[in-house]
């Protein structure tokens, strides 16, 4: 099953297009107190992906977005001084288990190794959030749902979620929209014609195609989308191609020069 991302069309619900059956996968895991877990390629919609189905079943959304210094400290929370005083402060799971709710860990594999100890007791029939510096014993309440995200393409052995780990998500395969979907989402949230548009959708599909050749990843539809917004605002195409698609991708010179000679052979 493969789904990708889509349009604003209001702040309240982020629209979406799905791609299958992953909304109502979504709201099924949700309702039975199931983890999931996204996968996919940078800037695809997982993220878009969570917003909208937040808003779709009115939940608080707590967004943690993963990097190599993250601890389960600063998810579960710390001590702090405040005035003279010591005082815990809940982290963002925490606070998400108390207040009911997502919480959603971006690129869950960036984070420190202790984070996936803790969120073991939270994604098997325990439900629980064991907070040994306060001494407490956290039940999720049924409105509480752990969401994890990761990007395949650069998993290492260093960095790759455990099948112990894998095998308590219900896991969701991203990917990127059909052509002529990509195009009416890049033009609705660039305002830039389907026509114009439709060229850059087409060099992104011909850049993804080098993914694990020249590239370590493809174009993101955020890419395209970032690249659409630049030419509506009448910046050159070219000048907008190389600094949107191409040199986020690689800094090699070499690479950077055969790209640019696809980039003509698609858009001219």
């Amino acid at each position: 099953m493969k789904a990708a991302l889509h349009a604003v069309t209001a702040p309240a619900l982020p629209a979406y297009v799905a791609g299958g059956t992953e909304c109502a996968l979504f709201e099924h895991a949700w309702r039975h107190q199931l983890p999931v877990l996204l996968k996919g390629p940078t800037g695809c919609g997982k993220t878009r992906f969570v917003a909208h189905m937040a808003a779709r079943l009115g939940l608080p959304l707590h967004n943690v977005a993963c990097h190599d210094d993250l601890t389960a400290a600063d998810l579960t929370g710390r001590y702090l001084l405040r005035g003279g005083d010591t005082v815990w402060s809940d982290g963002p799971l925490t606070r998400a288990v108390r207040e009911g709710g997502i919480c959603y860990l971006d690129e869950v594999v960036e984070a420190r190794k202790d984070v996936t100890v803790v969120l073991h007791p939270l994604t098997d029939d325990r439900r629980i959030l064991p907070l040994e510096r306060t001494g407490e014993e956290l039940a999720a309440p049924n409105s509480f749902m752990l969401v994890v995200s990761y990007n395949p393409g650069y998993q290492t052995l260093l960095k790759a979620l455990k099948p112990s780990t894998r095998q308590r998500f219900v896991a969701i395969e991203f990917g990127f929209l059909a052509p002529e979907q990509e195009i009416a989402v890049v033009a609705a949230e660039s305002g830039l014609s389907p026509d114009r548009v439709r060229p850059l959708v087409a060099l992104a599909g011909r850049l993804r195609a080098l993914k694990g050749h020249d590239l370590e990843e493809g174009v993101s539809t955020r890419l395209v989308v970032y690249c659409a917004t630049l030419i509506a605002a009448g910046m050159p195409t070219g000048d907008v191609v190389l600094a949107g698609m191409i040199e986020p991708l690689t800094d090699d010179a070499d690479v950077k020069a055969a790209l640019l000679d696809v980039a003509r052979a698609v858009i001219g």
